[in-house]
C-alpha cells in the first residue's frame, strides 16, 4: 500500500484536539503496537483485556510517527503527531476504510446479524450469487472467500484493520457482492465503523453472549445499532416472527422489509413438507424444493430470498438457483452409516435456542421408535447462564443425552459439566450420561445406537479443534463420527 497523508485518512474522524501536524505521510495503520513499523500510525484502542494507551510508548519506539488516542500522554514526544478523539475504536474503523480506498463503496456489502443463522444465510447468499455468475466475497465464521479463493477464519468478524484489508482484496479481485456475518462483539467494538452497507439482515435473537453484554436488553441494543447505522439508500430485512424483529428496524433509515412463516409479510413462506430429503415450501405463492432441512432453515432461506430480491435479482432465477444450493459446513451436516442406517448429524448449535431448534427438527423426522441420542457440551470462559438451559434442553428432547467437553478453554471441564447437569429435571437424570472425553462420548453414542437411530453431535459444527488450557488440539466432530461409523460397519 502506498504512503498516504494523515489528513486524508482523518477527514471523517471527530477530532477533539491535535498536537502536531497532519501533513505527514503514513505507511500503515496499526492497533497492535507489536506490528508497528517505520512511519506507522498507531491507534490506541481500549480492548476488553488490554488498553492500547498503555502501549503508546512502545509504538513510538517501533517507529510510529502518529498516535490516535482518547487520552493524550502526559509526555508528548517531539516530532510525533498526536490526534485526540472521543472514540479511538470508531476512529480506527473510519481511518482504515479511508486508508484502504473505501472498499465498501466499490461493492455491495450485505451484513447479516442475529444469534443463530448468520453463517448459513451468509454462505447461502455467497453460493447463490456465485451460481448466478456474480463474483462474490464471503466473510463468515467458517471461511472467508474471495471468489473461489478460501481463506480460513479466525473470528466471526475480523479486526477493523484486517477487515478493510480483506475488503480491499475483494475489490481488487473484482468482487461485486460481499456477504458478511456481523457479530454483536464486532458492532459493540466498532469493528464495522466506517463501512457502507448496501443492506442488513436480522435472523433472530436469543440467549447468548451475556458474559460479554451482561443483559439481554444490552445485547438487543447492540444488534439494533447495526440497523440504526444503515443509510437511506440501503435495505433492512428482518424476521417478523421473532418478537424483537420489528424493534430491530425501529430507527433505521433504510427501506424496511420483513419475512415470515406465520404472518403477513413482504416475503411470506409456508412449509409444505419438511423431511430428511429437504424442504418443500411456498414462497410468495411459488412452490419450490430446497436441499436444506428444518424450520430454522426455512427462515434462513426466506432471508436469502428477500436479500436477493432487494439486490435486484429475478425471483424465478433466484428460486431455481436456491433449490440446488447446499448449506454451510457444520450446520445440520448429516450422514448415514452404510450398514446400520444410523443417521449422524453435526451441528454448531451452541445456544439453548439453536439446540432446541435442531432437536425439534429431528423429532419431526422420527417415524416410530427411533432413539435421539444427543452429544453436547458448553464452552468455557463464556456465558455460564446458558449451561443449565442447554443441559435441560438436551435431556428433555432426547432419548439419551451425553454431556461432554466442548472448548473448555481455561475452565475445569468437570465444572462446566456440573453446571449443565444442574439444569436437568430430577425425573430426567436417568437419561443423562457424563463423559468428559469428547471422542469417547461420540463413540459411546454410536455404540448405543440401533438401526435408524439419530445421533446429534452439537456445539462445535465446523470447528477443527478443541481449545484446552490455552492450546488448540486437532478435533473434528464429523471426522470422529464418520470414522466410528466405519469401524462399526466393518
Amino acid at each position: 500500500m502506498s504512503m498516504q497523508l494523515l489528513q486524508d485518512i482523518l477527514y471523517k474522524v471527530r477530532i477533539r484536539s491535535l498536537a502536531g501536524r497532519t501533513d505527514v505521510f503514513i505507511s500503515d495503520l496499526q492497533i497492535d503496537s507489536r506490528l508497528v513499523g517505520k512511519n506507522s500510525c498507531f491507534i490506541a484502542v481500549k480492548g476488553t483485556s488490554q488498553d492500547g494507551h498503555d502501549y503508546i510508548g512502545l509504538a513510538i519506539e517501533n517507529g510510529a510517527v502518529a498516535i490516535v488516542c482518547e487520552n493524550l500522554p502526559s509526555l508528548l514526544h517531539p516530532g510525533i503527531q498526536y490526534v485526540q478523539t472521543d472514540d479511538a475504536a470508531k476512529a480506527a474503523g473510519i481511518m482504515a476504510h479511508a486508508f484502504y480506498g473505501e472498499p465498501s463503496h466499490h461493492l455491495k456489502l450485505v451484513g447479516i446479524t442475529g444469534t443463530n443463522g448468520k453463517t448459513t444465510v451468509a454462505t447461502l447468499l455467497y453460493k447463490l450469487f456465485t451460481s448466478l455468475d456474480a463474483n462474490c466475497g464471503l466473510i463468515s465464521t467458517v471461511n472467508n472467500m474471495i471468489g473461489e479463493l478460501v481463506l480460513p477464519s479466525t473470528h466471526t468478524t475480523p479486526d477493523v484493520i484486517s477487515l478493510n484489508i480483506l475488503l480491499k482484496r475483494m475489490v481488487d479481485a473484482g468482487c461485486k457482492y460481499v456477504f458478511m456475518e456481523v457479530s454483536s462483539h464486532a458492532i459493540h467494538q466498532q469493528r464495522i465503523a466506517g463501512l457502507e452497507f448496501s443492506g442488513g439482515i436480522f435472523t433472530n435473537i436469543t440467549h447468548d453472549h451475556l458474559d460479554y453484554h451482561k443483559t439481554f436488553d444490552a445485547y438487543i441494543k447492540v444488534k439494533r445499532n447495526f440497523f440504526d447505522g444503515l443509510s437511506s439508500s440501503a435495505f433492512a430485512i428482518s424476521n417478523m416472527d421473532d418478537r424483537n424483529g420489528a424493534i430491530m428496524l425501529q430507527n433505521t433509515a433504510a427501506d424496511k422489509f420483513y419475512y415470515s412463516l406465520r404472518s403477513i409479510a413482504d416475503f411470506k413462506g409456508r412449509i409444505i413438507d419438511n423431511s430428511i430429503n429437504g424442504l418443500q415450501m411456498l414462497i410468495n405463492e411459488q412452490e419450490v424444493h430446497f436441499r436444506l432441512i428444518g424450520e430454522f432453515n426455512a427462515y434462513n432461506l426466506l432471508a436469502v430470498y428477500a436479500a436477493a430480491i432487494c439486490l435486484g435479482e429475478d425471483r424465478l432465477d433466484v428460486l431455481q438457483a436456491m433449490s440446488n444450493v447446499t448449506g454451510a459446513e457444520g450446520r445440520f451436516d448429516y450422514m448415514v452409516s452404510p450398514k446400520q442406517g444410523i443417521i449422524g448429524i453435526v451441528d454448531y448449535a451452541h445456544t439453548p435456542d439453536a439446540l432446541l431448534n435442531v432437536l425439534a427438527t429431528i423429532k419431526k423426522f422420527q417415524k416410530g421408535g427411533e432413539q435421539i441420542i444427543t452429544v453436547v457440551g458448553c464452552g468455557g470462559d463464556r456465558d455460564k447462564s446458558k449451561r443449565k438451559l442447554m443441559g435441560a434442553a438436551a435431556a428433555e428432547f432426547s432419548t439419551r443425552a451425553i454431556f461432554t467437553s466442548d472448548n473448555p478453554r481455561s475452565e475445569d471441564p468437570s465444572a462446566i459439566l456440573n453446571d449443565m447437569h444442574e439444569g436437568v429435571d430430577a425425573l430426567l437424570l436417568r437419561k443423562v450420561l457424563v463423559i468428559e472425553d469428547r471422542k469417547e462420548a461420540i463413540r459411546t453414542a454410536v455404540m448405543m445406537a440401533r438401526e435408524e437411530d439419530i445421533i446429534l453431535v452439537a456445539g462445535k459444527g465446523h470447528e477443527k479443534y478443541q481449545e484446552i488450557k490455552g492450546q488448540r488440539f486437532s478435533f473434528d466432530d464429523k471426522d470422529v463420527l464418520v470414522k466410528t461409523f466405519n469401524e462399526l460397519d466393518k
